[in-house]
């Protein structure tokens, strides 16, 4: 017993404590991102300690370099973890395949509590209640009564085995949960589920209980998926006389009302969402909406930094109700970032994209994301924005023709005609000077300005929608290029 007392004696008391502990099995879903974005959300609102804890005692899922990606996605988000495999703490190893060796005690000495039992059966020696009759398949064997001296015996006979929960058979279990509340299952629906398994590794559902409880862990987050699982856990605290945690469990972030988001049918991870170039900040911004809303004077606002949600937090606003991922909101909560972001931090970010698509060293980079940075909702809309300014592309005279400008082929061959000398004769390039020359080439036609900066626009551009106006495409393209663009028009027209 001095192992355990020794155990017990490490685990921090009076603090707050909770801990992400992804499985290292590929990509960071949104899902798993709001996991762990609600679990450092409960620390810092109380100024406690969020652990990072690494899962993967299930060696046949794990995929290498993914223990990188979970580390570099938490960078990235500023979701910084005070324990973990890389900074240590008092309660290491923090990688649960180091811990092996514990859970094969914390096993057996359930065991000596009552709360577990060996069990030798094989799989084809297994019996199973249910079937055709529609009730739950539970595992049934004679090994549950075995007496405990004897089963040790076998054991040390060398005979494999399994070690399973000993689930009560009469009687109901409640746990409490922060957003569901009291739930009471009735313990015969529950069976008895094994916890370590023939090659001495713990499953899922036991290794959680054990690391939890060594690590202090005060508060669970995790997904509805394991509400089913959750007496099971209660049951394990109280045969090893363990206090219980709160749980939090967290309803699924949907595709559509009836679908959960998955990888297998194209929706994104976070990496992925990056990749498309939303900002960070943005997702996290969205991500902690999904099935959380804050309170009172906070009811109405949409827009939080990460340390402002650390101020608000609350389990409390954690709704029941499954969140549905609305790509479109977020396409336009990301383009309010952008817009937010200082000139130069949009150009550090999009100076790199813009450069795979402008390839004239004429063109300024800076003034281009200066017309593109208001009109941005995501960095990869920027190639299709701006493509046009390398080369102009091939168009339809049709664009010429725009209701709302009152603009026809006629008018507009008419305006780029009597705007072509116009542009020659200016010797000041600037956006100012052609928006005033142009404006007063319109007073003089006595037509309306539309009626002159559209055809201009289509002219520069060969586009219906375009990141700046015609004056500002022409100052940004240059006088030689804007008008040969424009001789083109009319070329194009005149056809």
């Amino acid at each position: 017993m001095d192992f355990f007392e020794q155990m017990e004696a490490r685990i921090p008391h009076g603090e707050v404590r909770t801990r992400f502990a992804p499985s290292p099995t590929g990509y960071m879903h949104v899902g798993n991102l709001r996991t762990a974005l609600y679990t450092w959300l409960i620390a810092r609102r109380h100024h406690g300690k969020f652990i990072l804890r690494i899962e993967d005692t299930d060696q046949g899922r794990l995929v290498e370099g993914a223990v990188d990606v979970i580390y570099k996605t938490m960078a990235e988000c500023g979701l910084t973890h005070d324990e973990g495999p890389d900074v240590g703490g008092p309660v290491g190893p923090y990688v649960q395949s180091e811990r092996r060796d514990l859970f094969g005690k914390y096993a057996k000495l359930l065991c000596e509590k009552g709360g577990a039992y060996y069990c030798f059966c094989q799989k084809s020696d297994e019996e199973e209640s249910g079937g055709e009759t529609g009730e739950i398949k539970k595992h049934v064997c004679a090994c549950r009564d075995l007496p405990l001296e004897e089963a040790k015996k076998r054991v040390e006979a060398g005979e494999p085995f399994v070690i399973r929960q000993r689930i009560p058979h009469e009687g109901t279990t409640t746990f409490h949960d922060a957003s569901f509340g009291d739930i009471t299952v009735e313990n015969k629906e529950l069976e008895d589920q094994v916890l370590l398994k023939s090659d001495g590794l713990p499953t899922y559902n036991f290794a959680n209980v054990v690391d939890d409880h060594l690590m202090g862990i005060t508060h669970v987050v995790r997904g509805s998926e394991y509400l089913s699982s959750a007496p099971k856990y209660n049951l394990l605290y109280e045969a090893f006389g363990w206090e219980i945690p709160t749980y939090v469990h967290c309803s699924p972030v949907m595709r559509d009302a009836q679908h959960k988001m998955s990888k297998r049918h194209g929706d994104p991870s976070y990496e992925d969402l990056i990749r498309e170039g939303y900002l960070t900040e943005a997702v996290l911004n969205y991500v902690a909406l999904l099935g959380w809303s804050p309170k009172g004077e906070n009811a109405e606002r949409e827009f939080y930094t990460l340390s402002e949600l650390a101020e608000i937090f609350d389990i409390s606003g954690i709704s029941k109700s499954p969140a549905v991922f609305d790509i479109n909101k977020l396409r336009w909560m990301n383009a309010e970032y952008m817009k937010k972001l200082s000139p130069e931090a949009f150009f550090a970010k999009a100076e790199p994209v813009l450069k795979t698509v402008i390839t004239n060293p004429a063109i300024d980079l800076r003034a281009v994301a200066a017309l593109v940075q208001t009109r941005c909702e995501i960095l990869s809309d920027l190639p299709e924005r701006v493509d046009f300014i390398d080369k102009l592309p091939e168009y339809s005279t049709e664009l010429y023709v725009h209701k709302k400008s009152k603009t026809t082929l006629e008018n507009s061959l008419s305006s780029l005609q009597a705007v072509l000398p116009v542009l020659e004769g200016l010797e000041t390039w600037t956006n100012e000077s052609l928006y005033d020359a142009l404006v007063a080439l319109a007073a003089k036609l006595e037509v309306k300005n539309s009626v002159v900066l559209w055809p201009l626009r289509v002219a520069v551009s060969g586009k219906a929608s375009t990141p700046g106006g015609a004056t500002e495409l022409c100052a940004l393209l240059g006088k030689e290029e804007s008008i040969a663009r424009v001789k083109a028009g009319i070329a194009l027209l005149q056809k």
